[in-house]
């Protein structure tokens, strides 16, 4: 049987959400509705695990278009998938607006059948970690200051007040390194509550073996969790690749990565509200990175997904 931390006792809920992250772009290019429908159906219907009913998405915006709304939300529509929604927030302020155009036009054109499924809607992705000496050092990209991201975060609020999304709670996304920097405390006080990002296969400063991985995720959660403000901490990303370099200690394998889920996810899912990374982002390149759940073309699972005595 699975012993949760004792930070996680304190936080847990009786009807977790369960979800996986879906980005825009899957193996053959822009996901089209068709492809976000038989992907949203897929996770209800995992062998060897409970459903997952939730998807989270990192923008609002729909693939080579301005301000459309992602067809991701007709398609949790017709599948009933809850979505934690996504706003980009580190391309600037006019970028930014898109991403609002976006949402509004999506609250205006499917009502409540649309609103009714939102779990919450987090105002940026790892913004904060890309600003830092760490982020930079791994070109992961432009990022967004916490004085930004609060006032964005208002912005947000702003724009679904009055509306049928006026309940859903506002978050923020980013490592867990970025919640315990004390300079970022601004962005924990803005939202409603805290996603966390975590991936020990990354923490090549650390010994980051397979063996130590769950020790090492947990320890950033708990670490979390202290400097929240008393507010939630949710599982926004962690996951262990199937393919790829090795990073530090770390080995990407289909084993390592069963490892992983049975000392993190089987822990986590049912009791903490999480969205694993990820369910499908096969390459074409087998020595490319690969964080894949399943096989290709919405395939078998890659690794037995029961968490025995759970």
């Amino acid at each position: 049987m699975h012993i949760l931390p004792l930070a996680l006792l304190g936080t847990a809920t009786a009807q977790a959400i369960r979800g996986f992250n879906s980005g825009g772009i899957g193996p053959k290019g822009p996901k089209s509705q068709q492809d976000f429908e038989a992907e949203f159906n897929k996770i209800k219907n995992l062998p060897g695990t409970a459903p997952f009913t939730s998807i989270r998405l990192f923008t609002m915006i729909q693939h080579d278009t301005a301000s459309d709304p992602t067809v991701a939300i007709p398609a949790a529509i017709s599948t009933n998938t809850h979505l934690l929604l996504g706003l980009w927030a580190s391309a600037g302020q006019d970028a930014f607006n898109n991403e609002l155009d976006a949402l509004k036009k999506a609250i205006t054109q499917y009502g409540e059948k649309f609103t009714s499924l939102i779990d919450a809607i987090s105002c940026g992705s790892e913004d904060l970690y890309r600003i830092t000496p760490t982020g930079i050092a791994n070109k992961a990209g432009i990022g967004a200051s916490p004085d930004t991201l609060v006032q964005y975060i208002q912005q947000l609020r702003d724009a679904i007040k009055d509306t049928p999304a006026s309940g859903a709670k506002i978050t923020h996304v980013d490592t867990w390194t970025a919640w315990v920097n004390e300079s970022n405390f601004a962005v924990t006080k803005a939202v409603d509550w805290l996603g966390m990002d975590a991936y020990p296969y990354y923490e090549q400063e650390h010994e980051n073996t397979i063996e130590n991985a769950g020790r090492l995720f947990f320890e950033a959660y708990n670490k979390t969790v202290a400097v929240s403000q008393g507010k939630a901490v949710k599982v926004t990303e962690t996951g262990w690749p199937v393919a790829g370099p090795q990073f530090g200690q770390a080995v990407a394998s289909v084993e390592n990565a069963k490892r992983y889920w049975d000392a993190v996810a089987c822990p986590l899912l049912g009791d903490i509200d999480t969205w694993w990374f990820t369910l499908d982002d096969a390459k074409g390149d087998p020595n490319e990175i690969s964080f894949s759940t399943i096989k290709s073309d919405l395939g078998d699972p890659l690794f037995d997904l029961g968490c025995p005595g759970k």
